[in-house]
């Protein structure tokens, strides 16, 4: 709000006219309906956030400004755009009369765009995980929220809560197929933790494999093993060699498990512009192509 006297009006008013809508408050010190409209006038122009700007003008002290607009009473309000005045109104209006007032013919305020999500991504790893607990307990059907929250839980060594924040959806594992990737993840867990002899397991998948260079179980287990210590490229050369020599080997099983590692090394798309392309991690680009030309040779 501005205090407007001849001495400044061309310029607070006829040419700021010319860029934002001016709305003159005529008052006066001694006027009680003025001193209750004057307040709504600033909160309203607050609110509308330089879609209109707010002066005043003492009809007392600047007479000569009264009588160029023929302001008979007061308080008397007076729009004007580009220099000239469109309308007004007289006496004290109650704020949804003063809004009503300026909509006719203020333009519309500009849609607000909505909060962008903050990525799940971050240094932070128990910050990560508290924003996707938080999306899940907001959204219980956002699948994509309740994947990263299970795949967090799980690179935190968290597989006790990983489970019980997987059970509402392990039924769905059979038509979401990034759920199949996470079961994938906790059936590999599980089977190295039925296995007591940590130290030697591996040792012995590599000797098995070195006899046998098709024995694919062998090549499985230490897939699933690797699998389990997130030691996601080795993994993925493990089952490729299966895949290599049979690609039908188990039903499909290493083709399966090789798209479940790629769901889960796969980080969320960050946000980019309308028509643009996220980037693609270039890893799991490059492990997605030497699957799909295993497969179809």
């Amino acid at each position: 709000m501005i205090d407007v006297t001849i001495a400044n009006f061309q310029e607070e008013v006829i040419a700021a006219s010319m860029t934002t809508p001016v709305l003159i408050d005529f008052w006066a010190p001694w006027c009680g309906p003025c001193k209750s409209l004057g307040p709504l006038l600033e909160k309203v122009e607050a609110a509308y956030a330089g879609r209109f700007k707010l002066v005043k003008i003492d009809s007392d002290q600047e007479q000569q400004l009264g009588e160029a607009f023929g302001i008979r009473s007061i308080p008397t309000c007076i729009l004007l755009i580009n220099g000239q005045p469109v309308d007004g109104f007289t006496g004290a209006l109650p704020e949804g009369k003063i809004r009503e007032f300026l909509d006719k013919h203020l333009p519309p305020a500009p849609e607000e765009a909505p909060p962008e999500e903050e990525p799940v991504t971050g240094s932070d790893p128990q910050a990560v995980l508290e924003r996707l607990q938080h999306a899940v307990a907001t959204n219980p059907a956002d699948d994509n929220a309740r994947f990263d929250y299970v795949k967090q839980l799980l690179i935190l060594s968290r597989e006790d809560d990983a489970k019980v924040a997987f059970a509402p959806v392990i039924a769905q594992t059979g038509t979401v197929r990034r759920f199949d990737s996470l079961k994938r993840w906790m059936d590999a867990l599980d089977f190295v933790a039925a296995h007591a002899d940590a130290a030697s397991a591996e040792a012995t998948f590599d000797s098995k494999i070195a006899a046998n260079k098709r024995d694919f179980d062998a090549r499985f287990d230490k897939a699933r093993w690797l699998m389990a210590g997130q030691r996601w490229t080795d993994a993925l050369d493990e089952l490729l060699e299966i895949l290599m020599r049979d690609k039908a080997w188990s039903d499909g099983l290493a083709r399966k498990t090789c798209i479940a590692i790629l769901d889960i090394m796969e980080a969320p798309k960050p946000k980019v512009a309308d028509g643009q392309i996220p980037p693609e991690d270039a890893v799991v680009a490059s492990y997605r192509r030497r699957l799909s030309s295993v497969v179809l040779s």
